[in-house]
């Protein structure tokens, strides 16, 4: 029999427009202490439905990590099963809901893919998501690649799930677990000041800004990442 503790069963959520190559360096680099998954989150046209998903093919308890879009979802995994999270890191994302002004701009993007327009993550849009000088490496190559593979249909229910996801920040007080929020300093997608309120109302929350990165830390930072997750795993 093997004396190695058993690794700990982690979720880690992608964003909008991206797979399982968002984590592909922390599945890999905790790989000695962590069983990771990481669902797939194209399926479903509502938060509700998209957190049910992954709740039913999740392990019991499990440490729950997101991105973004991903962070929408694992605020509703924690209003539906809040006891089988034990830990919760949550990266560029919000506890709010959209804005008006970003609300609208979700809506023009729906609207043209709606009417065929979808263009994926383009070399032009990439300064949003990623810092300058990621734009003209593997990683913003990569970042596009990732977008093409997730297509317009997944696009349209991502989409349509962001925008009529309810605020959450009603339920940040409630949260009791072990929790890491994590941000990049030149984020354009999500501000910083979103990561700010997230480790203000969440009691004990710890906040960790990469420096010289934008919206996809996990692509942008995978050491530093990794560590942080690392971390946060064995505190």
């Amino acid at each position: 029999m093997s004396d190695l503790p058993p690794r700990l069963p982690v979720l880690l959520l992608p964003g909008l427009l991206c797979d399982a190559r968002l984590w592909r360096d922390q599945v890999a680099g905790l790989a000695d202490i962590a069983e990771v998954a990481v669902p797939d989150l194209t399926r479903d046209d509502s938060v509700g439905a998209l957190a049910a998903r992954v709740l039913a093919d999740a392990p019991e308890r499990f440490a729950l990590g997101a991105l973004s879009m991903g962070g929408y979802v694992a605020f509703e995994i924690l209003r539906q099963a809040p006891q089988r999270v034990t830990r919760l890191a949550l990266l560029a994302t919000s506890a709010r809901a959209d804005p008006p002004k970003r609300a609208a701009v979700r809506r023009a993007s729906l609207a043209m893919a709606e009417r065929g327009r979808f263009a994926g993550v383009t070399r032009k849009l990439l300064p949003q998501l990623v810092h300058a000088s990621q734009v003209d490496t593997p990683v913003g190559e990569e970042v596009m690649a990732m977008a093409e593979r997730v297509g317009r249909d997944a696009f349209l229910r991502q989409q349509r799930a962001i925008l009529e996801r309810p605020d959450s920040l009603p339920l940040l007080p409630a949260l009791a677990m072990p929790t890491v929020i994590g941000v990049g300093d030149d984020d354009r997608m999500t501000a910083p000041e979103e990561s700010r309120i997230l480790r203000d109302g969440i009691a004990g929350a710890r906040l960790h800004v990469f420096t010289g990165c934008g919206h996809l830390p996990p692509m942008e930072k995978p050491q530093e990442t990794t560590e942080l997750l690392r971390a946060w795993l064995t505190a």
